[in-house]
């Protein structure tokens, strides 16, 4: 029996792009993003668990293969079909990926379909930045930051960036001065993450929210698990979408 058994399979269309999309549960909508290397067994149990806290969940299936274990084969496999794609970047700096247009997309029609204040969007490492990048929509309305790690931080300069193009940074700032807070997480220590909580802190102020655990390690909702992040995160989905 596989993880996603209990959930449906569809797809999303969005200006010629289709990706397929896993969906479970009932309540607001609030779409997760894997991370690398895709729709893992690890990321699936963390999404059951936001179901189980009363909302629908889509995961987007947008690289490696839905199901399939963490590992190195996997990761490897993912981050070159990641490097030919035109959808998404490992270097891209000062810029927002082209797949956000995509998952703002989706993020409407859940809202549409659901109703409510809005949609929760949450990224997870590589993926981080998409949830930020899917704040300048305002069907996003509880954006979810874990380990955010775009661009790769291979330099100062990298490791400060925030994976937006200046006109979204606007946009994203814009909606935080007017109450829209974005929740991060991540290990303190870990370098995958590099300076990026500090340029949050400094461009979004008060309404980033940002929890901060002790050590190097790095997927704090997955493989590094820690409790307090998922209730943090839960807690915050409650507060802006119930």
């Amino acid at each position: 029996m596989s993880d996603l058994d209990a959930w449906t399979l569809s797809e999303h269309t969005y200006d010629g792009t289709t990706h397929p999309t896993y969906r479970r549960g009932s309540g607001p909508g609030v779409i997760v993003i894997s991370e690398i290397p895709g729709i893992t067994p690890a990321v699936i149990a963390f999404a059951d668990e936001v179901v189980e806290a009363g909302f629908t969940v889509v995961m987007p299936d947008l690289f490696g293969r839905p199901g399939r274990a963490n590992g190195t084969g996997p990761v490897v496999r993912t981050l070159a079909q990641i490097c030919v794609s035109r959808e998404m970047s490992l270097l891209a700096l000062g810029r927002t990926q082209p797949i956000a247009d995509w998952l703002r997309s989706l993020a409407r029609e859940v809202h549409a379909e659901l109703g409510g204040p809005g949609v929760g969007a949450l990224g997870m490492c590589f993926t981080g930045g998409f949830a930020l990048a899917m704040m300048v929509d305002p069907a996003v309305v509880a954006p979810v930051l874990a380990q955010p790690s775009a661009p790769v931080a291979a330099t100062p300069r990298r490791s400060a960036d925030l994976n937006l193009s200046p006109g979204d940074l606007a946009a994203v700032k814009e909606r935080a001065a007017a109450g829209c807070e974005v929740l991060g997480l991540r290990y303190r220590s870990d370098p995958m993450v590099g300076r990026r909580f500090s340029t949050l802190t400094r461009e979004l102020g008060d309404a980033f929210l940002r929890v901060e655990f002790p050590g190097s390690k790095h997927a704090t909702l997955t493989e590094h698990r820690q409790q307090e992040a998922v209730d943090r995160v839960l807690a915050f989905f409650d507060e802006k979408l119930h």
